[in-house]
């Protein structure tokens, strides 16, 4: 399976291929990848062809992660609270893709209900990078990224509430793209943290990820988030004419004179960061430096840990085990919830709703959730000034390559390096179209590099990574194939 969505079409049109040939290709893809990675939480055995039309989707498999509701079907949100949930519809992202034909084949595992920067706490235990089964995928969308790098399919359905869509896809080599918020419908995705959650796409492609998009995006009456985006076409727009756009990108993120102790590894990913720049120079794109205030920098991970366990315990506040999930035997119903939560949830999970009760109460509000808020516009209203001179922000993901599984922790970070890991959530404060290619590899791991645009300039956005990819030899690269260092 590692071909584009358009070449799949055409070999499906031309009938050299059959819809039920990948689809039994991708199952057994996925059962091989289960026992290598243990990426998938259910493996669909009983996925059937749908007819092949003028639709690019139709015919073609893909995975659902497992925090997107999918009627009939086990949804667990990789927790063990949830570990026997079947919902009785479906999200409407999954729901617009089947009315384009699109064949589920897997759904695949994430951080428990996407609270993870690691994949190490799925309820079915940790996920494991295709590169290297020592590291992480990066979370929370770990199962999604790691079957696209291993080409099970060409692309999966991923959530981004920090980074968890564009970092698992800089680890696993591949792309990963959160539209603007709002574009794609969030009704039937366990919410996270509901101002910050987006729905999007781990790809092998940068077109392949605008088809996808194209699919699942629109109006919903269930998400009053949801905008009138019918005037977009991410695909058709996409045309590599990128001559005279002008890019930036945040001095204090990219200079390796602000990591006293940086390693080999961090000096070459800034090396390879800088040698793109130069291949977007190359094709008419002009790359300007900007400063911005490190202490604003600074408080980007604590915003976000303020903001999103707040109001993650409000949202997960219906999961008590009396309405659904695994209900616990004990004398009286406050009795039967404290179990539930206390024997059901990661500790992990646990850590998040403590910090969000606390911030959120009466006392605290002001010191902590409220002033998160004002920060949160702060950094916003500064990129958005940046965005008024420029067509988008580009940066580098991450410090490096994935980390080994072993001593991962999710944790809040507190060493030099904050800012360069932690900087993707910007385009979650502000809803900003977002998406991450692989940039290169150092010691045969991937690297990504990010592109961030200002709100309903997705096409912008797209089209300027896509005249990038263009000029770098790493699409639709998947595990095992050629590596260019």
């Amino acid at each position: 399976m590692n071909k584009t969505i358009e070449e799949l079409h055409e070999l499906l049109k031309d009938g050299k291929i059959t819809s039920q040939e990948l689809i039994q290709e991708s199952l057994e893809k996925s059962h091989r990848l289960q026992e290598k990675c243990n990426a998938f939480v259910t493996i669909l055995d009983d996925a059937k062809e749908t007819e092949i039309t003028d639709d690019l989707l139709s015919g073609i498999p893909y995975g659902i992660k497992d925090n997107y509701s999918t009627k009939g079907i086990l949804t667990t949100g990789s927790s063990n609270t949830l570990k026997d949930y079947i919902p009785v519809f479906d999200a409407t992202a999954v729901k617009n893709l089947k009315t384009h034909g699109a064949v589920a084949v897997n759904k695949t595992a994430l951080d428990e209900f996407g609270m993870g920067c690691t994949g190490t706490t799925a309820h079915t235990g940790a996920i494991k990078n295709p590169w290297d089964t020592t590291r992480i995928c990066a979370g929370s969308s770990s199962g999604s990224a790691a079957a696209v790098a291993a080409g099970v399919y060409p692309y999966a359905l991923g959530s981004d509430t920090g980074d968890s869509i564009r970092k698992p896809a800089a680890f696993c080599g591949i792309v990963g793209y959160k539209p603007t918020y709002g574009m794609i419908s969030r009704y039937g995705l366990f919410p996270f943290a509901s101002s910050l959650d987006h729905c999007g796409v781990l790809t092998r492609s940068v077109k392949d990820a605008a088809i996808v998009v194209d699919a699942m995006k629109g109006l919903d009456e269930h998400d009053l988030t949801t905008w009138d985006s019918s005037n977009i076409h991410l695909y058709d727009k996409i045309d590599g004419k990128v001559s005279g756009k002008k890019l930036f990108y945040i001095k204090e993120i990219v200079d390796v004179t602000n990591y006293p102790n940086a390693t080999n590894e961090l000096k070459r990913h800034l090396e390879i960061f800088h040698e793109t720049i130069g291949k977007f120079k190359d094709i008419g794109v002009t790359i300007s430096e900007v400063s911005m205030d490190k202490d604003l920098l600074r408080t980007i991970p604590s915003v976000y840990t303020c903001i999103s366990n707040a109001e993650a315990t409000s949202n997960m506040s219906n999961l008590t085990g009396i309405i659904f999930g695994d209900r616990k035997d004990d004398k009286n119903v406050f009795e039967m919830m404290k179990k539930h939560r206390t024997e059901g949830f990661s500790p992990l999970i646990k850590r998040r709703f403590v910090i969000g009760s606390y911030v959120l109460q009466k006392e605290n509000q002001e010191r902590y959730f409220l002033n998160a808020g004002r920060a949160r516009r702060l950094i916003v209203d500064k990129i958005k000034e940046f965005f008024q001179e420029y067509d988008a922000l580009i940066l580098p993901v991450a410090s490096g390559v994935a980390p080994y599984l072993d001593g991962s922790k999710d944790e809040l970070a507190t060493n030099d390096l904050t800012i360069l890991e932690e900087h993707l959530q910007i385009g979650n404060f502000g809803g900003f179209p977002s998406i991450t290619i692989p940039d290169g590899f150092i010691n045969g791991l991937p690297v990504g590099i990010n592109i961030t645009g200002n709100c309903y300039d997705d096409e912008n956005v797209l089209n300027i990574a896509y005249a990038l990819e263009s000029v770098m030899p790493y699409k639709n690269q998947i595990v095992g194939g050629d590596k260019h260092e």
